[in-house]
């Protein structure tokens, strides 16, 4: 028998114990997301990776909101935001902050993810875009790479929240093997 965990067997931490945790060193840039139920997903994820924060550009809906909520399901209230009205000058920000900028779209010179190993101890923004637009061309042309989950079926499209989803998992797993391998390495 395989039984399933309690939640009082999943060792969550209280907020102000998230508030306080060592986050992943990812900031999640959403550019123009129209949807609040993929704003919300997007929280529920950022707190699922214990990311650094979210930055909701242009038309993005910003919390409290029961959409948002719905999908969050409290995330919202623990994963740092703040609401930049451009894109742009919210990614100048970054950059002069010392962040890696990667878009995630489809360009003519975009990194397979998998093929995408981030270096440990940088700081990435992730730039997400909106759900038909895509991110629009003059984000993409101030990252410094575009990151492009391999697809096989007719769309070639993922819904947003799903792909965060995946290209946090990537960095989560590539930022512990790196982490596996440093220790691991004879000296």
């Amino acid at each position: 028998m395989n039984r399933k965990l309690l939640n009082s067997e999943l060792n969550r931490l209280t907020p102000e114990q998230y508030r306080q945790a060592e986050k992943t060193p990812v900031v999640l840039v959403l550019d123009n997301i129209r949807s609040r139920h993929n704003i919300g997903a997007a929280f529920r994820t950022a707190d699922a990776f214990r990311i650094e924060k979210i930055i909701l550009c242009g038309i993005c809906a910003v919390p409290p909101g029961a959409e948002i909520h719905k999908a969050a399901l409290g995330a919202e209230d623990v994963v740092e935001w703040e609401y930049a009205a451009d894109t742009l000058a919210a990614l100048d920000t970054l950059r002069c902050n010392g962040y890696t900028l990667a878009a995630l779209e489809q360009t003519e010179q975009a990194i397979p993810l998998q093929e995408f190993i981030p270096h440990a101890g940088k700081k990435y923004a992730l730039v997400f875009g909106n759900e038909v637009k895509g991110v629009q061309q003059d984000a993409v042309d101030a990252c410094h790479y575009c990151i492009e989950i391999p697809q096989t079926g007719v769309k070639h499209s993922l819904n947003v929240s799903v792909g965060i989803g995946i290209v946090l998992w990537h960095f989560l797993i590539s930022n512990w093997l790196t982490r596996q391998l440093t220790l691991t390495l004879p000296e």
